[in-house]
């Protein structure tokens, strides 16, 4: 008998869970420590914001040493946000992919952006069309590209990875021979260099750093575009659905292969976006602006699965790709200034691959330990 004396005939008054676990071990016991733990290991926005002022906080530390070749301070720190604008969009591109599930993936977004690149660089620089008629004519070329891998995927049952390999390495040659891999530069797309500029931003910007003009011409406007199409429309709902349970979804009657299809003539049609984008950085239209060294593709599946995309489909927040690339762009920041030389470029990569594996052994834990992915 307890104290209280009021225990039906055959109650339990064991401390342990009908699972055997001690009672204590729920989450209304955790500890402090145990609840931060959790929510660093469950809300990946959490970790993302954390890694970030720890990044931050690192850098500042070493430039208050006289560890780094130049300093690490917030217009530093503004300045290098125009790498972030093509990476961030590219990584949303493979969001929308990766999300529809299957093993979704875009190897191809690289070469997209050159080939596309060079489209907009003859329809701007050499055939005289308007820019907003020339830029349009490159989001759609980019989709149409893009379109040739959903149908290799959704209709003809192509694993991606293979089918993306193939167009990558297809598109990468077009790139190259349409114009005898020598970029186009002429006045107009040289022109362009000004988009590139850093502005000051209204009302508050004489007291903060200046922020390059492509945030907000393109990344911002991508961002929001994106987080409406799979938060806020019908579309998003399906694509999580199939990338979920894509039978459960085709018996609720959604078209399984078309969302899936449209999910690469998304991510096409972004990385037409960002050839645009390189073209004007680059102040020409290059043949190899997207798959030059390491490509793009590999950063932006870098910046995805970090964000908390799941790469099996059907979990991804846009608010955690844009944390990601942050993070990315301000750490490879970093170390451009704190290795010399032409090691840095070696020691970005490495530093790549460990967050990539971090990543996806963080989805891995999260999964076991509480049944969930970020």
């Amino acid at each position: 008998m307890s104290p209280t004396g009021n225990e039906r005939p055959g109650q339990a008054t064991s401390d342990r869970t009908p699972t055997g676990e001690p009672a204590s071990a729920g989450p209304h016991a955790e500890g402090v420590g145990g609840r931060v733990l959790r929510a660093l290991l469950t809300q990946r926005l959490v970790l993302l914001a954390v890694l970030v002022v720890l990044v931050v906080v690192v850098m500042f530390a070493l430039d208050a040493a006289g560890r780094l070749s130049a300093s690490y301070n917030f217009d530093y720190m503004s300045a290098v946000l125009i790498n972030a604008v093509p990476l961030t969009m590219l990584a949303l591109a493979e969001l929308v992919v990766i999300v529809s599930g299957r093993g979704g993936i875009d190897l191809s977004v690289g070469s997209i952006v050159s080939l596309a690149g060079m489209f907009f660089g003859f329809a701007y620089g050499l055939w005289g069309w308007s820019l907003p008629l020339a830029l349009a004519a490159t989001v759609v070329v980019g989709g149409l590209l893009g379109a040739v891998n959903g149908v290799l995927v959704a209709y003809l049952g192509f694993p991606p990875l293979i089918a993306t390999l193939a167009t990558y390495y297809a598109y990468w040659s077009l790139a190259l021979v349409v114009n005898a891999q020598r970029p186009i530069n002429s006045p107009p797309i040289q022109g362009l260099y000004d988009l590139s500029r850093t502005v000051e931003l209204p009302l508050i910007g004489p007291y903060v750093p200046l922020v390059p003009f492509g945030v907000f011409l393109f990344l911002l406007p991508t961002v929001v575009v994106v987080w409406i199409l799979v938060s806020r429309l019908l579309y998003g709902r399906s694509l999580y659905a199939i990338g979920t349970n894509d039978v459960a979804a085709m018996w609720a009657g959604l078209d399984v292969r078309r969302t899936r299809a449209w999910a690469f003539v998304v991510s096409g049609a972004i990385s037409g976006l960002v050839a645009v984008v390189t073209v004007s950085q680059f102040a020409s239209a290059r043949p190899d602006a997207g798959t030059a060294g390491n490509g793009m593709a590999l950063p932006a599946i870098t910046i995805a699965v970090l964000g908390g995309v799941a790469i099996t489909g059907g979990i991804g927040r846009v608010a955690g790709v844009v944390l990601a690339a942050l993070l990315v762009v301000w750490l490879d920041a970093g170390i451009l200034l704190l290795v010399a030389g032409n090691i840095a470029s070696q020691v970005q990569l490495l530093a790549l691959g460990v967050i990539l594996v971090g990543a996806a052994l963080l989805n891995g834990v999260t999964s076991r330990r509480y049944g969930l992915s970020t």
